[in-house]
């Protein structure tokens, strides 16, 4: 079993930043599949940006919306992962979660996004945008 805390949320204007962070604790490996996913009151829970140890330094995925703005990171030392999320837009506003996977079958590109191949999750932290 994984443990996830998320932490960093919080209110900022719009154009501003924050840095999410999520401390993962139990059965934890470099290798896992970790994501980022936020829901907005009234919908549904969206993926937002994905990391996959892979071969390498890795690889990431991002939801269109957030490509540009947000940058998804690991530290696999202190078994974290962040989401460094600047130029933040009212649309950004959201609880956000983070998601811990250990295996994957078929292509994470094109799945990295789908909540139920996730089998742990954080309680989530609000970020909130204002105008």
């Amino acid at each position: 079993q994984v443990q996830l805390v998320e932490s960093g949320g919080g209110s900022v204007e719009a154009g501003g930043s924050l840095r999410l962070s999520c401390a993962a604790s139990g059965n934890t490996d470099s290798s896992d599949f970790m994501a980022w996913f936020r829901q907005a009151p009234g919908k549904e829970r969206e993926g937002v940006a994905g990391i996959y140890a892979g071969s390498g330094s890795g690889f990431t995925k991002y939801r269109d919306s957030v490509k540009g703005r947000f940058t998804i990171s690991r530290d696999n030392a202190k078994n974290e992962v962040y989401l460094q999320m600047n130029s933040l837009k009212l649309e950004d506003t959201a609880m956000y979660y983070c998601a811990h996977a250990r295996s994957w079958t078929g292509t994470w590109a094109t799945t990295w996004a789908t909540t139920s191949r996730y089998l742990n999750w954080g309680q989530g932290t609000q970020v909130t945008v204002s105008g």
